[in-house]
């Protein structure tokens, strides 16, 4: 909403994470070898480990990009 690329939430109690969602970018990517326009979106995700485990926590952005990248499968 205001351009921020990337930022990190702080964790309220009694809360176990919280997604931090940046601006979506317009920048060059390498797609099947040529640099084409592309859009980028930063998410970071902050974990209270006492209640997440990081490598949780990572699955859990790894499926959500997968999900943001093919919307399709939120039909599935």
């Amino acid at each position: 909403m205001f351009g921020i690329d990337e930022f990190t939430s702080i964790i309220n109690s009694p809360d176990g994470a919280i997604l931090s969602v940046g601006a979506i970018q317009a920048v060059p990517v390498v797609k099947n070898g040529a640099v084409v326009p592309g859009n980028v979106m930063k998410l970071t995700l902050g974990c209270d480990h006492r209640v997440v485990d990081g490598a949780t926590g990572a699955q859990f952005l790894q499926t959500l990009k997968g999900l943001l990248e093919e919307p399709i499968r939120l039909l599935a």
